[in-house]
């Protein structure tokens, strides 16, 4: 879903804001960076997990154990690929909360979770 106006022009003032406070940290989180190396990392994991997937079953003819061991892992390795590439790194790009600070009670139904919404962003614009 596309960012409204008023939201870019908020997302692009708190990246100006993030550049003049800390122009180091700034650079060194490549956002662009890691959504391209993503799906390289994942294609690479695939095609390892392939290959130990291949290799397990050419070993089942010699050692049956150790054959069904390097399957089982190269499966698991070619699943973690894939997993990667449909849902990324679970906790990256994520702000980590203070310690002190008590987490916002979560509204039950959807028409409290919207008028939430709905007066977070009033007040954020204020």
């Amino acid at each position: 879903m596309p960012l409204s106006e008023h939201e870019q022009r908020m997302l692009d003032e708190i990246e100006r804001a993030l550049y003049e406070n800390d122009p180091k940290f700034a650079t060194s989180v490549d956002v662009t960076r890691m959504r391209r190396r993503r799906p390289i990392v994942s294609a690479v994991l695939f095609v390892i997990g392939l290959v130990a997937l291949v290799v397990g079953v050419i070993a089942t003819q010699n050692v049956l154990a150790l054959g069904v061991a390097v399957s089982v892992v190269g499966f698991l390795v070619m699943v973690a690929g894939v997993g990667l590439f449909v849902f990324g790194v679970p906790g990256r790009g994520k702000i980590a909360a203070t310690p002190t600070a008590k987490p916002p009670k979560a509204p039950s139904s959807l028409s409290e979770r919207m008028e939430e919404r709905l007066r977070r962003r009033f007040d954020s614009e204020g």
